[in-house]
């Protein structure tokens, strides 16, 4: 790090602590800072006191025995944000010793300011008990830094509150770049956000909160958060119905969800990828053709399927062929009854066919209209005609008079 930025964030750290004093000084005064208003969620979620608790129906035995089948046993183990911090650390400092050993003395010029590393380890302590109010200028300037990573990891993000993860996410998501912003989304939020519910079984309001504040930048909330997490194949039902509350909350641009649905389709079936399809696909987008053909071919290829399929594959199954039955071509729907006649389901199976089977396909040939609609369109033209001729002369009979008058 330069000299001019070593001192401009010495001078922030300065001026914040004065700031922080009046503000903790006041803080003690009034009795400690308190939450924001927390508004009634809706949907796949409900708000019970600071947290956010899954509002679905339980799944029951059969399902669950279901779904445990497409499990992949050789899952890697998740790690938590303490783990990826650590392992940070350790690239980090591998990294400084191979360069020491490569460029030898010269390799200290790169290596922070043993003051900077004193005013970012403060901040992480200043974090971990961080309620309400503003956070340190020298935390706010982090996004336009070169090595903001090693300054992130000084302030330790594994022990932040999830107040300040709040916080936090509304700068990162202003300020970054995508690809940034994606990468601080899996390192920092999304480990977070896993242990908190793995820990709880339910996820802190704050928490919550920040996924929204990441949705700024949709590229960077699949790429960072959403597609890891299924990828990971050991996302819980209760994880996916959680984040997936969110994305039906927002509103998201359609080429996004179209790159993110066409990646889920290619992935290896679970649970989590059924949930975040069906939440995709109900917010109505019109897709690309192409992305049509991978969602057929995604539940086709259960034709093969030998195992019992979760209730969670038929609903997605369902809202697909309510929301884009017109869109499918005739080939499509040919396949997916040959799919139901294999995989049936008692209730949700007979839905998808009245849905499939009583719509015009989009490669079906347009009909020509019968005499009567060519008659009926013939007499709206007559009178739109008659219509238009009658304001024209009212408006030359009008030009006319006004000319008169002058």
């Amino acid at each position: 790090m330069s000299a001019s930025m070593t001192d401009r964030i010495l001078v922030e750290a300065q001026k914040q602590r004065d700031e922080l004093a009046k503000e903790a000084a006041a803080s003690a005064a009034a009795g400690g800072g308190g939450a924001d208003d927390n508004p009634n969620q809706a949907g796949l979620v409900r708000l019970s006191g600071e947290y956010i608790e899954d509002d679905g129906d339980d799944l029951d035995e059969a399902d669950m025995r279901a779904l445990a089948m497409f499990m992949s046993p050789d899952a890697p183990v998740r790690r938590n944000l303490a783990e990826i911090i650590y392992e940070k650390i350790q690239e980090g400092e591998e990294a400084k010793a191979a360069a020491a050993a490569a460029v030898g003395a010269d390799a200290d010029a790169s290596t922070l300011s043993p003051k900077v590393v004193e005013v970012y380890t403060a901040i992480g302590v200043l974090l971990r008990r961080y309620r309400s109010g503003k956070l340190p200028r020298a935390f706010k300037i982090i996004p336009s830094v070169a090595n903001w990573e090693d300054l992130l990891v000084l302030t330790a993000p594994q022990h932040w509150t999830p107040n300040a993860h709040h916080a936090a996410t509304k700068i990162f998501a202003s300020n970054f770049n995508v690809r940034m912003a994606q990468r601080v989304y899996n390192l920092v939020l999304l480990p977070k956000v896993r242990d908190d519910i793995a820990e709880n079984k339910k996820l802190n309001y704050h928490l919550y909160m920040a996924l929204k504040k990441a949705m700024f930048k949709p590229a960077a909330f699949f790429k960072g958060i959403l597609l890891p997490l299924v990828d990971s194949q050991n996302c819980t039902l209760l994880e996916a119905r959680i984040i997936g509350s969110v994305l039906v909350k927002v509103s998201i641009p359609m080429m996004h969800s179209a790159a993110t649905i066409l990646k889920l389709a290619e992935m290896e079936y679970s649970g989590a990828c059924s949930i975040f399809l069906r939440i995709l696909l109900d917010k109505k987008y019109s897709l690309p053709f192409r992305v049509i053909d991978a969602l057929v071919a995604h539940f086709v290829r259960f034709m093969d399927e030998t195992r019992e399929l979760p209730v969670l594959w038929h609903q997605a199954l369902l809202v697909f062929a309510q929301r884009y039955k017109t869109t499918m071509t005739r080939a499509h729907k040919d396949g997916l009854k040959l799919l139901l006649r294999r995989h049936n389901h008692p209730q949700i199976s007979e839905e998808i066919r009245r849905e499939l089977f009583r719509s015009r396909c989009r490669d079906d040939p347009v009909e020509a209209p019968s005499a009567a609609q060519q008659a009926q369109a013939a007499a709206v033209a007559a009178q739109q005609a008659q219509a238009a001729l009658q304001l024209q002369r009212k408006r030359q009979k009008k030009a006319a008079a006004h000319a008169m008058e002058s």
